[in-house]
């Protein structure tokens, strides 16, 4: 692995080309970040809540930010999304981390946030899945087909027996891309042309349409088969509020964090907990094989935390830093 590229003067930069070269599975990043949720508990880890602007055109902004004890680092994040990138050529979406260290404050890495944006929110839905989807899930759709979906793919193919996914999204594209990722990994994929053809029968539904423009709601959760468990990775944006009540447990990121937003994703009497409160056991997970279950949520700082962190250590490790 050639270190040319990863300094920004004296500070290395961790491409995403280089983060992939990592080989970090899904699985370890479940981990890492389950063990950064028990340490906040534990008075060990502290996040700020997600703050995030609007600037009234479409755009969508956002910081994260995160203190650890083991590694001892700072993490914080920047987001910017912008539905106009299009007409450039590049993603809509475009973030950066910055590491510090914990101790003195001192710069210590940059790294691509988008990498870290992909890994850690296919991370948090795999700790909420864990508690709250049938264990012996084989049927996913994919209500939405970009780079979401693809880290999604990636970590519920390696956490759950699944046979088949069906793929739902604006643009043929992203749809076509994620069916042929699919079909590489050995499973049967289908393009749907409605989205309630993707979601009916499904056991894990992954929703993760893009936040601007802001998405009208469509999706209906009465179209969810009992004992199924969905991800909204959309803040529920795309949901029909009024069918919010076919779930059975609701889950969200964070209580706290959610008493701070303007809107919140759900009315605040359906939800159940959040995933601090789900994995430390204050809040119970799936209860029996016929409920429907969600964890619905606005991303984590803690999840950014333990993701760039657990990079940096692995970087560390085999001599790149």
């Amino acid at each position: 692995m050639s270190s040319q590229d990863l300094r920004v003067g004296s500070l290395p930069y961790l491409s995403e080309a280089f983060l992939a070269q990592l080989h970090i599975s899904p699985a370890e990043l479940v981990k890492e970040v389950e063990r950064q949720i028990i340490g906040q508990r534990r008075g060990e880890v502290w996040c700020a809540p997600k703050a995030a602007v609007w600037p009234g055109d479409d755009r969508f902004v956002m910081a994260t930010l995160g203190i650890a004890s083991e590694p001892c680092v700072v993490a914080t994040k920047a987001l910017v999304l912008n539905p106009r990138n299009v007409n450039r050529g590049i993603a809509t979406l475009n973030s950066l981390i910055t590491l510090q260290d914990g101790e003195t404050g001192l710069p210590i890495a940059v790294i691509d946030g988008n990498w870290v944006t992909e890994k850690r929110t296919a991370a948090l839905s795999i700790v909420a899945a864990k508690r709250l989807a049938n264990p012996n899930s084989t049927i996913a759709a994919f209500i939405g087909c970009g780079i979401q979906a693809r880290g999604h793919l990636e970590a519920l193919g390696e956490s759950y027996p699944l046979r088949e996914i069906r793929a739902f999204g604006r643009g043929a594209v992203n749809r076509d891309m994620l069916c042929q990722l699919a079909r590489s990994r050995g499973l049967q994929a289908v393009a749907c042309d409605t989205a309630k053809a993707a979601i009916e029968g499904a056991d894990i539904v992954v929703t993760t349409l893009t936040l601007a423009p802001e998405p009208q709601p469509f999706l209906d959760a009465r179209w969810l088969k009992p004992g199924s468990f969905t991800t909204m990775v959309d803040l529920a944006l795309p949901w029909l509020p009024e069918t919010m009540r076919s779930f059975d447990r609701i889950i969200i990121d964070d209580l706290e964090q959610e008493a701070k937003m303007i809107k919140p994703m759900v009315r605040s009497e359906l939800v159940t907990g959040d995933l601090t409160r789900l994995v430390c056991g204050d809040v119970p997970g799936r209860q029996n094989n016929d409920e429907r279950t969600t964890f619905a949520f606005r991303g984590l700082a803690v999840g950014d935390l333990a993701v760039a962190g657990h990079a940096y250590v692995r970087a560390k490790s085999i001599g790149a830093l």
